[in-house]
């Protein structure tokens, strides 16, 4: 009982001072072993705490636009404001202002507005994207020829692009191929900056 103890109490000796050779030699493969141990995982701590920061810093904004149909509420926006800018024109140059004239300034502000709660109220956005469907064609009549024409597609389109867009809709090949190497990039510029700063 007395042999078994010091074979114990000598793997612990060699690790720390290298007292025996024979029995030396077989921790030290596992002083090895559990040395580098240590390295990677406190190179992964800020690795990944680097890599989680770069991730997350930039989709930010790809999420909020990703949440809503950012691109046709812009797009009624803009033609909203085409139409009232055409309005300011000169004289000569306008050509028809509406039936009083209060209606050529009504219907390209609701215009705005729709291309405005659009953006901001995405849950609503049926009823916003007919509305603005509505306006821009009423802007044929009452503004201006639809803003020279240009006014009112804007309008329909980005109406037509905010009815058919879906919250839960997947990616598109190209789109996610693109968003799996900046993924890929990101971490990869994590794990070598990993090592550097330790």
């Amino acid at each position: 009982m007395a042999e078994p103890t010091p074979p114990r109490a000598e793997p612990a000796g060699p690790a720390g001072s290298g007292g025996g050779e024979a029995e030396g030699t077989a921790p030290t493969p596992a002083a090895a072993t559990v040395g580098p141990e240590p390295a990677p995982a406190s190179a992964s701590a800020p690795t990944t705490g680097a890599a989680a920061a770069v991730a997350y810093a930039r989709p930010v904004k790809r999420d909020w636009r990703g949440q809503r149909p950012f691109w046709g509420g812009l797009l009624v926006t803009l033609g909203g404001a085409e139409i009232l800018f055409t309005l300011r024109a000169p004289l000569p140059v306008v050509l028809h202002i509406g039936m009083q004239g209060m209606a050529g300034y009504l219907v390209p502000a609701v215009m705005v507005l729709c291309g405005v709660l659009i953006i901001f109220n995405p849950a609503q956005r049926l009823f916003y994207s007919i509305t603005a469907v509505l306006a821009s064609l009423a802007s044929w009549l009452t503004s201006n020829l639809g803003g020279f024409l240009f006014g009112m597609l804007l309008g329909v389109i980005g109406a037509c692009v905010t009815f058919g867009w879906q919250p839960d809709q997947p990616l598109r090949r190209g789109r996610a191929r693109r968003e799996q190497r900046k993924a890929e990039q990101r971490a990869a510029r994590g794990r070598a900056a990993g090592p550097a700063g330790v």
